[in-house]
């Protein structure tokens, strides 16, 4: 990379101008767009295209759509290009699969294990669910919120096999939060996790796995419903339009599909309105 470009990504703020792995940032970066529903399901990655948006080279961005494709972020296709995956309620079915069984004996261990740091994280968590449940506003926050939640749990289970299978889950967990999220669904589910933050905290451990089955069942009712009547992200989507019209429009996702593996595509969604500014490092 010359001088001159450098100078240049460093007096715009890009990813490239950070100190950091470009890697892990634009990965981070990509991961967010598509959990957030910026870039929906179908939505076409251009490498070439990110990498001029970014600020960095086309190395790191393929690396990155590498890993979101390992992941299940994002499927790759012959001659197309790469695409953000889809998430139906086939996806989701195979997902709440095996999170209900995961998510049970990760709150039956953190119920046995629970130390005041631990439980301490997971008030805090609560009290911050509660506040952003009272403004529909908040509702992507909220989302994010009860997947820390969740996660902290997994944490408080002790167990790292357990942390291991779980991690790749989280984003999924977190993309579903995303798009099945509604503003009236906060009073609800903070009571569900009050009630399992109490269990936990006086160490019934069979009571915290009965609740955690009941609580993740719940929402596999509701995001399997919204999902079958295409009506997930819809609220979320109308969130997104309304912040790109009102700030810096993103430069559009649009071109020839590049990712190391084809050069040509078609997209089967519409672009995002906002892809969202460059990262400051």
């Amino acid at each position: 990379m010359s001088s001159s470009r450098t100078a240049g990504l460093t007096a715009t703020g890009t990813i490239g101008a950070a100190h950091q792995s470009l890697r892990d940032r634009v990965y981070a970066e990509l991961r967010e767009r598509i959990i957030d529903g910026r870039y929906p399901s179908g939505h076409r990655v251009v490498e070439r295209e990110l990498a001029d948006e970014l600020g960095v080279s086309r190395i790191p961005v393929r690396e990155a759509i590498q890993r979101l494709e390992t992941e299940g972020f994002i499927a790759a296709q012959a001659r197309k290009g790469a695409f953000v995956a889809p998430l139906g309620p086939a996806e989701a079915a195979d997902f709440f699969d095996i999170r209900e069984h995961l998510e049970a004996l990760a709150a039956s261990l953190a119920a046995r294990r629970a130390d005041r740091a631990g439980l301490r994280t997971l008030e805090k968590l609560l009290d911050r669910a509660r506040r952003a449940a009272g403004s529909p506003r908040r509702t992507r926050e909220l989302g994010s919120v009860h997947a820390d939640f969740h996660q902290q749990i997994v944490v408080m289970s002790g167990n790292p096999l357990l942390q291991g299978l779980m991690a790749p889950l989280d984003g999924r967990l977190r993309r579903l939060f995303s798009l099945t999220s509604e503003p009236g669904d906060g009073p609800v589910m903070c009571g569900e996790h009050e009630l399992l933050y109490e269990a936990i905290r006086s160490g019934d451990a069979d009571a915290a796995e009965r609740i955690a089955r009941r609580h993740v069942a719940g929402t596999r009712a509701t995001a399997m419903q919204m999902l079958a009547a295409g009506t997930a992200g819809t609220a979320d989507t109308a969130r997104t339009a309304g912040a790109g019209t009102a700030g810096t429009a993103g430069t559009a996702d649009t071109g020839t599909a590049d990712t190391g593996t084809a050069d040509t595509g078609t997209g089967t969604a519409a672009e995002p309105t906002d892809p969202g500014p460059r990262l400051r490092p």
